[in-house]
């Protein structure tokens, strides 16, 4: 157990932290008086981020906000973003590997190239900044590390695929994270962060992809000429849209900063069908689609018209 005030005048890296949870990160810690440092593929995003944190008076204490452009996908990119902060600040105390993208389909029709951004940025991303910024954090004393991962990493929902195996192995890379660091750094702490639906724009990470992925996508076009996928599609588009607010993740996640909390989830409805899961796979049972927000009773797929108990 760690109080905020623990954390006054020492520095967090935020990935993603341009848009939606990630910026709400970014204003979250500088609330605790924290230096930030705001990485994102989308340069512009990143120092508009930085740039409010200042000018909204968030900052306190000599605290400072900077952004860095980085693109998580590349082991070179956020070693250089560990450099940078440490040039910046001369250490680093709370890093949260937040950055992600989504692309979908049918699992033997998602093209190679989709396939291969998500992983890259979903999983490789986190496993770089594991790389990189553990030793600093060890380096400078002590601290956190917080992966993003989702309840798509404790379930497996249909058309998402390359989302869902990306996320399963960043919950399976944290835990072994937090085992190993409470045998050789308890100095340092670990959390996995599981969201469900949030409003946010990942839904339309497509515009950051790059060039060696294919280039700039929309969400609408994953699933493209399969029914089935494309409703889905629509239908994430709309539940993201009516999710929680990225603020109120970030105070989950802060107060499992505090707490040294290993699990962080934002929503009842998932634990369950997460619990109801693994107990049936447990006892032998096929798996049972199910989820929260989402009506699978018949061939159309939407959302549910009234909630079930």
């Amino acid at each position: 157990m760690t109080e905020a005030s623990d954390w006054a005048g020492k520095v967090a890296v935020v990935t993603g932290g341009g848009s939606g949870i990630g910026a709400a990160l970014c204003r979250r810690f500088a609330e605790a008086a924290m230096s930030v440092v705001v990485a994102d593929v989308d340069a512009v995003a990143a120092a508009d981020v930085a740039t409010h944190l200042t000018e909204d008076g968030v900052l306190v204490g000599g605290a400072r906000a900077i952004p860095i452009a980085v693109d998580v996908a590349s082991a070179d990119d956020v070693a250089a973003l560990g450099e940078a902060t440490m040039d910046a600040f001369g250490g680093v105390h709370l890093v949260c590997n937040n950055a992600g993208v989504s692309a979908g389909g049918l699992s033997w029709e998602v093209p190679l190239a989709d396939w291969q951004w998500v992983m890259e940025v979903n999983l490789w991303g986190v496993v770089y900044g594991v790389r990189t910024f553990v030793p600093l954090i060890v380096g400078s004393g002590g601290g956190h590390i917080v992966n993003t991962a989702s309840m798509a990493g404790l379930t497996s929902p249909p058309f998402m695929s390359p989302y869902s195996v990306a996320k399963h192995g960043v919950v399976a890379l944290s835990e072994a994270l937090y085992h190993e660091l409470s045998f050789t750094h308890p100095e340092v702490g670990a959390s996995v962060l599981c969201p469900g639906w949030v409003r946010t724009r990942i839904h339309e990470a497509g515009r950051n992809r790059p060039a060696r992925h294919g280039g700039p996508t929309s969400f609408a076009e994953a699933g493209e000429g399969d029914a089935a996928a494309s409703g889905m599609g629509d239908v994430v588009s709309r539940l993201i849209e009516s999710g929680m607010e990225p603020t109120d993740v970030a105070d989950l996640v802060w107060s499992a900063v505090l707490q040294r909390r290993f699990w962080v989830f934002t929503g009842d409805d998932w634990i369950a069908m997460a619990a109801e899961r693994a107990r049936g796979a447990f006892a032998g049972m096929n798996p049972q689609l199910q989820i929260p927000g989402v009506d699978l009773t018949d061939d159309a797929v939407g959302p549910e018209d009234t909630p079930t108990d």
